[in-house]
């Protein structure tokens, strides 16, 4: 995994020329919306992947 993930489009106008920000880690800002936006990720969730198997008739 790389140590830097980079968006692919602005959670703001969804254009795609994004370019990383100088505010520091995960920070990126969009050239053609002209915002500046930080992404984080704040870990796994603690109920994990659950499985539906919907409990239908086996053959």
């Amino acid at each position: 995994m790389s140590e830097r993930a980079a968006p692919f489009y602005c959670p703001y106008c969804g254009d795609e020329d994004l370019r990383p920000n100088e505010e520091g880690h995960g920070a990126w800002e969009c050239g053609a919306c002209n915002r500046a936006f930080q992404l984080k990720f704040l870990g796994l969730l603690a109920r994990g992947v659950q499985r539906n198997d919907g409990g239908g008739e086996q053959i």
